[in-house]
C-alpha cells in the first residue's frame, strides 16, 4: 500500500498544481512517475558445521531481521530491491563479535539467490556461496527442486532421486555433484520420492532418505549438509521450502541417549526400556554412560536394582527421544523420592569456542551461585548464575555457555553466600571442544555435593 499511496499523492500534487494555474494556456510540464522498484527474492542458509551462531549484514546493517542464525538453518525467502550490497557474516562468539566474511553480491531483478555460507573455521575454508536461479513458476501437478552439495567433509557424490525402492543399478543419479555444486531447477511430478547419496559410479549408498513426499507446488531447496547428528552417514539433508527449513535424516539414524546415575543411596541398577530391552546394566552412583543408539520412539522406561530386578524405584517413566538427537537420562532425587530427568544434548563442536553445560541434580545442595572465574577468587565478584535451584519438576542447567578457550575455575557456593561447596581447580578449558558436568550429592551422608564431569573433561 505504501507505493500505491506515495503514487496517488504524487498525481494529486499535479494535478493541483496544473489547476491553480492563473493562465490557461500555460504549459505545465509534469515529470513523469520514477519507475517502480524492481526487487530480488533472497535466502540465507547456514551450512558451515564448526561455525558459531551468526548475524547476517547487508551495507552494514542487519539484513531483514538475521541474528544469532544457527547451523543447519535456512531463512525464508524474502524480497530485496534490485543493486549491488555490501553482504557480511558477523561471528557471535565470546567477548567481542567479528565479521568473518564479506562479499559485494549484485542482485537482479527476478532472481532467486541462495547465500549460504560454507566450509569450515578450523581449517580457514569457510567462504560465502551464491547459489542463483531465475524466478520460475511451478507447473500444475509439479513440485520444483534444487539441489546444493554443501556438505564440506563429503567428497564428489551421486545423488540419485527415484522411486521408492527403485533398483540403483537401473538408474542414473540426477547429478554427479562435488562440494559448492548445483543443479539447476528441477520440476518432477509430486509425489513420494527415495533420495539416495553414493560415491560416484557405485551403488553402495552413503544416505537414504527412505520415502519422502515432494508436495504438489512445492519449491524446495534440498542441501546436503555435515551430519551434527545421529547415525554414520555423513551427510544430512536441509530442505528449505521458502518459508521454513527442516532436516532429512539418513532412514537408518537413531536417537542417542546416555544414561546417568546420581543417586547417591541407591544401589547399582539396571535401566530397561519397555520391559524387555536393557539399555544399562549395574550402573553404580556417579556411572555414566556413553551415547546407547536406539530406535526413535516412545519409551518406558525402568530403573532397577541390579541384584534384584523386582525392586523397580523408577516404574514406566515415559520419555520420547527423536531421530538424529542426542539425549542424557539422569537418575537423582533420592532412593525414597527418586527422579529421572531427560535432558536434550546438542553436542555440536564449534571451532571458535568453549562450550560449557553445568546441571544442578543435587538435592542436598539446595539454591546454589555458580562462579566461572579465571583465578578460582569469587569474593569481589558476581556468579555467573545465581539462586539456580534443585527441583523436581525439571532439572535446572545453565544452557551450553559460550567461553574463549582458556583457563577457569568453576566455584559453586549456597546462594547468597561465598562458602564453596563444590571447587574445580583449574580447568583448561580447549576451543572446539563441549564440557558437562552434573552436580550430585556427596557419596555419603553429610559428605560435599560432587561433580560428574562428561563429554571433553
Amino acid at each position: 500500500m505504501k507505493r500505491i499511496n506515495a503514487l496517488l499523492a504524487g498525481s494529486i500534487i499535479a494535478l493541483s498544481l496544473a489547476g491553480c494555474s492563473d493562465d490557461d494556456d500555460d504549459v505545465v510540464v509534469v515529470d513523469p512517475p520514477a519507475p517502480a522498484p524492481e526487487y530480488a527474492n533472497v535466502r540465507v542458509i547456514h551450512a558451515s558445521s564448526d561455525a558459531p551462531l551468526v548475524n547476517i549484514t547487508a551495507n552494514d546493517a542487519i539484513l531483514n531481521g538475521l541474528e544469532g542464525v544457527d547451523y543447519q538453518v535456512a531463512s525464508g525467502r524474502f524480497e530485496v530491491e534490485v543493486g549491488t550490497y555490501d553482504i557480511g557474516v558477523t561471528a557471535i562468539l565470546p567477548g567481542d563479535d567479528a565479521e568473518v566474511l564479506q562479499a559485494d553480491l549484485t542482485l537482479d531483478a527476478d532472481t532467486n539467490y541462495d547465500v549460504f555460507a560454507v566450509g569450515s573455521v578450523a581449517d580457514n575454508t569457510l567462504m560465502l556461496l551464491p547459489v542463483t536461479s531465475a524466478e520460475t513458476a511451478v507447473e500444475a501437478g509439479n513440485v520444483q527442486v534444487q539441489i546444493v552439495h554443501a556438505a564440506s567433509m563429503a567428497p564428489t557424490v551421486d545423488i540419485y532421486v527415484t522411486a521408492p525402492g527403485a533398483d540403483l543399478s537401473a538408474e542414473q543419479p540426477i547429478v554427479t555433484a562435488a562440494f559448492m555444486d548445483a543443479t539447476d531447477l528441477i520440476q518432477v511430478p509430486a509425489g513420494e520420492y527415495q533420495i539416495r547419496i553414493t560415491l560416484p559410479g557405485t551403488t553402495t549408498v552413503a544416505f537414504d532418505s527412505g520415502t519422502v513426499p515432494l508436495p504438489d507446488g512445492g519449491d524446495l531447496l534440498v542441501a546436503a549438509t555435515n551430519n551434527v547428528g545421529t547415525g554414520e552417514s555423513p551427510v544430512t539433508l536441509l530442505v528449505a521450502d521458502g518459508t521454513s527449513s527442516s532436516m532429512i535424516w539418513d532412514v537408518n539414524a537413531t536417537a542417542d541417549i546416555r544414561v546417568v546415575h546420581g543417586i547417591s543411596d541407591a544401589p547399582a541398577v539396571d535401566v530397561i526400556a519397555n520391559n524387555a530391552l536393557t539399555l544399562v546394566d549395574g550402573a553404580a552412583f556417579l556411572a555414566a554412560t556413553d551415547y546407547i543408539s536406539v530406535a526413535a520412539d516412545d519409551y518406558l522406561i525402568d530403573v532397577a536394582a541390579d541384584a534384584d530386578n523386582s525392586i523397580v524405584p523408577i516404574d514406566d517413566a515415559m520419555i520420547t527421544v527423536e531421530q538424529g538427537k542426542f539425549y542424557t537420562a539422569i537418575a537423582n532425587n533420592t532412593l525414597a523420592m527418586p527422579e529421572l530427568d531427560l535432558l536434550m544434548d546438542m553436542p555440536r563442536d564449534i571451532a571458535t569456542e568453549v562450550q560449557v553445560r553445568i546441571i544442578h541434580a543435587s538435592p542436598d545442595a539446595g539454591d546454589v551461585d555458580i562462579y566461572v572465574t579465571g583465578d578460582g577468587m569469587i569474593d569481589s565478584v558476581d556468579p555467573a548464575f545465581a539462586g539456580v535451584g534443585y527441583s523436581t519438576d525439571m532439572l535446572a542447567e545453565t544452557g551450553y555457555v559460550s567461553l574463549a578457550a582458556g583457563d577457569y575455575y568453576v566455584t559453586v557456593t549456597a546462594a547468597g553466600t561465598k562458602t564453596a561447596a563444590i571447587e574445580t581447580g583449574m580447568l583448561s578449558l580447549a576451543a572446539g571442544s563441549i564440557y558437562t558436568a552434573i552436580a550430585v550429592d556427596g557419596t555419603n551422608d553429610g559428605d560435599a555435593p560432587q561433580l560428574i564431569l562428561l563429554d571433553d573433561f
